[in-house]
């Protein structure tokens, strides 16, 4: 399962405020059983939350969206079907996110 890569949220309770999953999981540990993810969830719906290092504003699908790092959470490998798209050329921007939610800097 390549990095970055999004996924439609399979969950019916939080699908409507997070409609996307952004794997972050390196492949390095690609033989565990979980992945972590990133919930992305539209700009509009969240504004209180945008801090623009932690929750980056991300475009995808011709929406904007927030990068919701300080939620990251495992979740069963088999709930991640199939890529809708990728966040690749954000990389940067979502690595940094995660740095800043764990490390404040």
């Amino acid at each position: 399962m390549p990095q970055f890569d999004v996924y439609r949220n399979p969950s019916n309770r939080t699908k409507e405020a997070y409609p996307y999953l952004v794997d972050v999981q390196n492949a390095v540990i690609d033989q565990l059983a979980t992945r972590l993810v990133v919930p992305l969830t539209e700009t509009t719906s969240r504004p209180n939350m945008m801090m623009k290092t932690l929750t980056p504003e991300i475009n995808f699908e011709g929406k904007s969206y927030l990068f919701m790092a300080q939620q990251i959470a495992s979740v069963p490998q088999e709930i991640l079907k199939r890529p809708v798209g990728t966040l690749e050329e954000a990389r940067t921007v979502l690595i940094d996110a995660i740095d800043f939610a764990i490390t404040g800097i």
